[in-house]
């Protein structure tokens, strides 16, 4: 007899997210969020277009439109992130090596924007 998978939870969102450095824990839009640095990360969709028990995790559009195109049982979009650097991700059809790798690749994400503004801010005097 299979077992009905009910998939993942933020909770495992957490725990995979507290291996990557200078993650910290914070809300966004009202919801749990995972920042780095302040910056966001990911967080638990808020957002009425988005299905229950979605993730929006950070991401350049490339990646985006690449994971959806690929895989679009699991990654989605509804048009109030189009323009928003991010995916939504369906917990419930993700593995935790899948989300595994898209949290480092958000955090990669992030962590370079981050470096990139810190290098372009004029210097206080």
């Amino acid at each position: 007899m299979a077992r009905r998978q009910t998939g993942l939870t933020f909770d495992e969102v957490r725990r995979i997210a507290a291996e990557l450095p200078d993650v910290e824990e914070g809300t966004a839009w009202g919801v749990p969020a995972l920042k780095l640095r302040g910056r966001f990360l990911a967080c638990m969709a808020s957002h009425k277009s988005a299905e229950p028990n979605t993730l929006v995790v950070r991401l350049d559009f490339d990646q985006r439109d690449a994971l959806i195109a690929d895989a679009p049982e699991t990654y989605y979009l509804k048009p109030h992130y189009v323009g928003c650097e991010s995916v939504l991700v369906r917990l419930s059809r993700i593995d935790r090596e899948a989300l595994r790798d898209l949290l480092h690749a958000s955090w990669r994400f992030v962590d370079a924007s981050v470096r990139k503004r810190s290098i372009n801010r004029p210097r206080r005097v």
